[in-house]
Formats: structure tokens, sequence, C-alpha cells
């Protein structure tokens, strides 16, 4: 196979990658003519992006970062378009809402990474297709009088003292109609070798990376793809580790034969991250990216878990999100479910923090 098919997984669409290429540069040219404006919220935005279109592993480190700046006393928010939500909610075109994690339908209404991020860390999500209006709304809800969407009521907020607030811009590295204060990209080995939308899963070429001010290696790749990395960024970026670690609840056992099923990007790495944990499973069942869970597929987990003889069933956290009780009541008609946590942590925090709070000051 030549070099040009290597990290294509969808070699029908190769010919239509320069014109995807073209797009993307005439885009930019734009932007650098000032055609294309950007907009600057008061408040310092530290956005966390990829070149990927999925499984880069974002989320975790939203919630890891969102966890290091809330302890240090930043109000910190997150603001993100909400993917897979429900797009017939016509007021999340023009305004944005805050995600309410507690509802039955969160998940649906918001998107399951906002819903999971917002009841991970316990800041406020804001969702809405303009960023910009995210960041406002977030921040007239810490600051003073804001009209609340979710439950159609106004909401006074009058604080003791002046917000040290910051916006943590979810995916947010294609997202240039918003101004930020730092770029931070997920780099995976995996995406070194990817190819351009719509052959491959890259949303920019690799030499895109050099508008990135910091990048964040996977600790296992970091060794092997270091050097090549270090050649596409900026002298003066920065390159962080982060350690991924899957954390199993000790009140949840699925049994010594679970099922495992996911609705991520790259399932393969759940699978292998899984085994290296030590977890057994039978057979794996993977639906596309961000899918919106129905009984249907409930039924069809539990015939193949009949089928295989499972004791319980293995997923993630964000698919666990969009599972209602209904749901959840037919899976266990088999064994018990157990949610599996994906949790990221910075080889070297005090660094991370000294950083951000270096160039959001």
């Amino acid at each position: 196979m030549s070099a040009r098919w290597a990290g294509s997984k969808r070699q029908w669409a190769w010919p239509l990658v320069p014109l995807y290429a073209a797009g993307l540069a005439a885009k930019n040219a734009l932007r650098a003519a000032g055609v294309l404006p950007t907009r600057k919220l008061q408040w310092p935005v530290i956005s966390i992006g990829s070149l990927s279109a999925g499984g880069a592993g974002k989320t975790p480190v939203v919630i890891a970062l969102a966890e290091l700046l809330k302890a240090r006393g930043w109000h910190v928010d997150v603001l993100t378009r909400g993917y897979g939500r429900d797009s017939s909610d016509e007021r999340l075109k023009d305004f944005a809402a805050q995600v309410v994690p507690d509802l039955d339908d969160a998940a649906s209404r918001f998107g399951d990474e906002p819903t999971l991020i917002a009841r991970r860390t316990g800041v406020p999500v804001w969702v809405g297709a303009n960023r910009f209006f995210a960041g406002q709304a977030a921040e007239n809800f810490a600051t003073e009088e804001t009209w609340d969407f979710v439950s159609e009521t106004i909401v006074d907020i009058k604080p003791a003292a002046p917000v040290r607030g910051l916006h943590l811009l979810d995916d947010g590295f294609q997202h240039r109609q918003l101004a930020r204060t730092l770029d931070i990209v997920l780099v995976t080995e995996q995406d070194l070798h990817d190819a351009l939308l719509p052959a491959g899963d890259l949303r920019e070429p690799l030499s895109s990376l050099r508008r990135a001010d910091i990048v964040v290696l996977r600790e296992p790749e970091r060794a092997r793809i270091e050097a090549r990395v270090r050649a596409l960024i900026r002298p003066d970026g920065l390159l962080w580790t982060v350690r991924r670690e899957l954390r199993l609840p000790n009140e949840t056992n699925p049994g010594p034969r679970p099922l495992a099923f996911c609705a991520i990007a790259r399932p393969d790495g759940f699978w292998a991250m899984l085994a290296q944990a030590g977890c057994q499973f039978v057979d794996t069942v993977a639906l596309p990216d961000h899918h919106r869970y129905g009984m249907v597929d409930m039924d069809r987990m539990v015939a193949i878990a009949t089928e295989r003889h499972a004791t319980g069933f293995l997923t993630t956290e964000k698919d666990a999100v969009k599972l209602s009780s209904p749901m959840l009541e037919r899976l266990q008609s088999v064994g018990p479910v157990c949610v599996v946590s994906l949790d990221a942590k910075f080889s070297d925090e005090s660094e991370v923090i000294r950083e951000l709070e270096a160039r959001c000051r």
C-alpha cells in the first residue's frame, strides 16, 4: 500500500481530500485577512481541542483541568456546542443553556459529554451553537441577573466579591471565532498516521499544531512520538504528559463474563484498556460515536448477552449518562451494569497549574 493510503480509513474518499484541504486554506486566508471576525469574552478562555474528529480523549482532560482550577479558587465553566444533543431545541440556536445534569433527558437535551462533565465536576457547563453567546451567558450568570432557559425563570446573582472567572472551551481548536488565551491540543500516535477528512479523521493537517501553545501527549506514547511532535510545534510550545486510568466501581460487579458495549469514537481503545486493567469480557458491541440509545438497542444487547451467557455489562460513563431507568432495568434483567470511569492525570500537576495561572492572570 502506498504512503498516501496509510492513514486512510475511507479510501474511496481520497479524491475529495484536496477539496477539503482547499476549503481549509481558503478559510484560514479569510481569517488572516480579518474577513472572518474573532470575538473576545471578558474572562480568559482556555481551549482544549485536537486535530482529530474524535477519540483524542478531550473530555477527561477538560474534567481534570476543571477540577484543578476549581480547587485553586477559579470560577470555572465549560463552553461547548453539545454535539449529539437534540437539535430541535430552537432556543439553543441563538442562545445558550446551562446543563442541568440531573434531568432524566439531560444527555439528549444537552449532549452526552456536557452532561458527563457537569456531573463529574460540578462546574457550570454552557451549551449553545454559538460559543461566544454561551460565554456571555456564563459571565452574566455569575455576575448579574440572567434568564435561565431550562427552568424559564429569572435568576438574580449578586456576588459578594469580583468573580475570578475562566472559561474552558471544549473541542475549541477549530472554533477560531472565539478568541482564546491559551490553545491546548491533544495529539495521539494515531493522529500522526492519519489522513485529512473525509478519507481519514483529521480536521486539520499536522502543520496546524504551530498554532498550539501546549500539546498534550499520552504517557505510554510520549517516548515514541515526542521528537516528531516537537518538530511540528513552535519553539516556545510546551509538551505536557497525561496518564489515563480506568476506574472500576467497587459497588458493582458485572460477574466473570460481562458483555462490553460503548458508543465512542475509538472503541478499540476502550477494549484494550479493559484488558490491561484485567477485566475479562465475553464479547463487545460498538455503536457510532454519540449514538442515542433506545430500547431496541437494549433488546439487542440483552439478546447478545443471553446468547453468550454473559453475567452483566461493562460500559463507559459517556454511555451511561444516556441510559434511562427503563433501559437500565432491561439490561439488569441479565445482570449488573458496571460503569467504568476514565480519569486523566497530568504527570506534573504543579507545572500545569503554574502555567495556566501565569497565562490567565
